[in-house]
């Protein structure tokens, strides 16, 4: 929502302040098709060359994502604590029940409790892998700790990979605004026998090239790489959370000590207050 405002009042911003300081919409509106054919052909013919299949095929999935805001609310962090809260009680009480709910998480009654976390295999392969790796001694609370810094560092960089994409087609924008606007250029030097009212025109098509090259870097591509990258950092959060838990539980701990830990790993803004929490783990118990 916020997004589409930003793109109606940049387009209400900088056409109604040219048209009230008596400008003409005339050349840019004949102009248009050519140059953007021109600078936006470049670009997305530079991107396609730039990146790999990998980023192409996210990159739409990105740009919606940046207009839909973080994935994980408040109510997923409640839920993905319940469920730690859940299999760290099962790993210290009866470790061999565990793997049962790791090694098939798709049938697990756990889970299947918590569908979009389930539908999440980022999620699930981080929570199984790492219970896994303990329940075969590999619990070293600092070794394992660095290998989940390193599992999620990397995740993360690989979900930043079309922002920088983005961002380093925001950058070569106006360079290919100024190479339309030569072209202009010389198809105007090409009429230079024309009256100076055709040259005009000519002159402010090339122009429009070099305007419509800054606009669309700064007014939305650039801000849309910052959107996407603001958002797949606040995602990773979610990571971090269960990456608290987890190992909190490695240092033995209380349960709820452990689930405590990861709230308050929790963004403010999507962390589930202590009380809610503390009901939906009361829940958990007397359904247990």
């Amino acid at each position: 929502m916020f997004g589409i405002i930003g793109i109606v009042l940049t387009f209400a911003m900088v056409f109604g302040g040219y048209l009230l300081a008596g400008g003409h919409m005339g050349v840019i509106l004949y102009s248009l098709p050519f140059e953007m054919m021109m600078i936006g052909g470049a670009a997305v013919g530079a991107y396609i060359l730039s990146n790999d299949t990998s980023v192409l095929k996210h990159t739409v999935g990105g740009i919606v994502k940046a207009f839909k805001g973080p994935k994980w609310t408040e109510q997923d962090n409640q839920d993905v604590l319940c469920l730690l809260y859940q299999l760290l009680r099962i790993a210290r009480e009866n470790p061999v029940a565990l793997e049962e709910h790791i090694e098939n998480p798709e049938s697990s009654s756990i889970f299947t409790a918590y569908p979009r976390l389930l539908a999440d295999h980022h999620v699930i392969g981080l929570i199984t892998d790492t219970l896994r790796s303990i329940s075969l001694n590999y619990d070293d609370p600092y070794q394992v700790e660095e290998m989940l810094s390193r599992r999620i560092g990397s995740l993360c960089e690989e979900e930043l990979h079309v922002s920088h994409a983005l961002q380093s087609t925001a950058d070569a924008l106006p360079a290919l605004g100024i190479v339309a606007a030569v072209l202009g250029v010389i198809k105007t030097m090409g009429a230079i026998d024309q009256p100076p009212a055709v040259l005009g025109k000519m002159i402010g098509g090339a122009l429009v090239g070099t305007f419509l090259g800054v606009f669309l870097a700064y007014g939305f591509v650039a801000p849309l790489a910052q959107r996407l990258a603001a958002v797949t950092k606040q995602d990773q959060t979610f990571y971090d959370v269960i990456k608290s838990v987890l190992i909190a539980g490695l240092h033995q701990h209380a349960t709820n000590l452990c689930v405590e830990v990861g709230r308050q790993a929790v963004p403010e803004h999507v962390r589930p207050s202590f009380n809610t929490l503390e009901d939906a783990l009361r829940e958990l118990k007397k359904a247990a």
